[in-house]
């Protein structure tokens, strides 16, 4: 099943210091919960794997990832990468980010997400996948921020263990109770708070 998502994320941080974040795979690996670098095989292509729990089952995926079309002058690059999970399903696809610089002199970043997922995810369905996904984002960009903050003030920060598996039961939690939001704002048309 092929899934699209596209999510932004602004930072208080100037575009050179957001771009030194974003090309910097251990870094950004590091702000995923759940997931870690385990090999750099050359300075743009790296083995990552991740784990997530679904519940009572446990799911990893080892896979590459590789950073491609890098372009420091227009603040765009491309990653691509597979994977494979332990159960036989599989993950494969690209994201593309794009940085901005906003008004205030901070950064906007724009991820364009394409994957094509097969084995035991695709039982959650695409509009699961897309919430939970969302809701990954979420977790990430905090983390993301407070990276930036700390380089802007040199305060360490504490990340994610990458030993321990995302817990994906209060992200599908979250979602779904999203979900139910979503349906009754559209029904009753108006934003409910």
């Amino acid at each position: 099943m092929a899934i699209e998502i596209t999510e932004r994320m602004q930072v208080d941080a100037p575009m050179e210091t957001a771009w030194a974040f974003v090309t910097d795979a251990r870094r950004v690996a590091a702000c995923m919960p759940g997931a870690e670098l385990v090999e750099e095989i050359d300075a743009q292509t790296f083995v990552g794997r991740a784990k997530v729990k679904l519940g009572a089952i446990t799911t990893s995926y080892k896979g590459r990832v590789v950073f491609e079309d890098i372009d420091p002058a227009a603040r765009t690059m491309r990653l691509t990468g597979e994977g494979r999970e332990t159960g036989g399903g599989t993950a494969r696809g690209s994201l593309e980010v794009r940085l901005t610089e906003t008004e205030s002199g901070g950064t906007e970043l724009t991820f364009d997400v394409k994957v094509d997922l097969t084995g035991k995810v695709m039982q959650m369905g695409r509009g699961m996948i897309k919430g939970v996904s969302g809701q990954l984002f979420k977790q990430f960009s905090a983390n993301a921020v407070a990276q930036l903050s700390a380089d802007s003030s040199e305060t360490p920060v504490a990340l994610p263990d990458a030993n321990e598996a995302l817990a994906v039961g209060s992200l599908v939690g979250r979602t779904l109770w999203q979900m139910i939001v979503d349906f009754f704002r559209r029904l009753f048309g108006r934003s409910a708070d």
